[in-house]
């Protein structure tokens, strides 16, 4: 892991200067929050030295070093699932290369199902805690106590101080936000309507198949980590709608200019 690691951020100094302490993850649908941020460099995933390559629509591959809202940012133009056959060293590889690259706070971002009967397709959810259904941990294995603890707490494992802020931002531009436990999945298949319903008596608000390893190594390798989570689909008792990755592709792209705002407020005051 840890030659790994050093070989990528060899690569990444030897062709730019890094100077962001915020890193950015883009889930499925939002990666036109880019469109906004002033381009420095773009590094296609597949040029990225020990780097998976994202199979996903609506996963553009690459990662970005610029600014957004004038503050200098990484930002991965799509992720790594579990799905896609990746284990969860490979999903988690870029978070440690952000920390090694130094970066202090971690911004993820996905889109997911509600389960919340108060939640709506196109809500904005602010992450304050996870349940982990995957069947496998990215910490499991030897551990390398240079990057973090053997046995992290997580008892927070989304930074109070910086959601209290979001809060603030929503409430100042008239922004409704809402706050929920996400429920990561191995995914691909979405969820049975038994599922939703357990998902949800066991106290998860929103569910998707992202997230949570990467939060989990953000808190390993002593990140501030927040998440955000976009609704776009509903479970609703007796509903019969169908979902597509079409359809969820379709709804992240209408609330991302929130999320946008969101964000761009979110960074000057982090």
């Amino acid at each position: 892991m840890l030659k790994a690691i050093n070989s990528t951020v060899d690569y990444i100094r030897r062709n730019l200067t890094v100077e962001a302490k915020i890193a950015v993850v883009l889930g499925s649908g939002l990666n036109t929050i880019t469109d906004e941020m002033t381009i420095k460099h773009r590094l296609p995933y597949k040029d990225i030295p020990n780097f998976p390559v994202s199979t996903v629509e609506g996963h553009q591959g690459n990662l970005l070093f610029g600014t957004l809202n004038s503050v200098p940012i990484i930002a991965m133009q799509g992720r790594f699932h579990y799905y896609e056959g990746y284990d969860m060293k490979q999903i988690t590889f870029p978070i440690r290369i952000m920390k090694a690259l130094g970066v202090e706070v971690l911004i993820l971002s996905n889109a997911s199902g509600g389960m919340n009967p108060n939640f709506n397709i196109g809500d904005i959810v602010v992450i304050d805690d996870h349940i982990n259904f995957f069947p496998d941990n990215p910490l499991r294995g030897k551990n390398e106590n240079t990057l973090g603890d053997r046995f992290p707490d997580m008892s927070e494992v989304y930074d109070k101080q910086i959601i209290k802020k979001i809060e603030a931002i929503a409430k100042q531009a008239n922004i409704s936000l809402k706050k929920g436990v996400y429920v990561g999945v191995p995914g691909p298949t979405y969820e049975t309507p038994a599922e939703y319903k357990m998902f949800y008596r066991l106290g998860g608000d929103c569910v998707g198949m992202s997230t949570v390893p990467e939060a989990i190594v953000a808190r390993h390798a002593g990140m501030k980590c927040v998440g955000f989570s976009v609704i776009t689909d509903i479970w609703r008792e007796n509903d019969t709608q169908k979902i597509s990755h079409e359809m969820v592709l379709e709804e992240a792209a209408k609330a991302e200019p929130i999320l946008r705002t969101l964000l761009k407020k979110l960074l000057t005051v982090i």
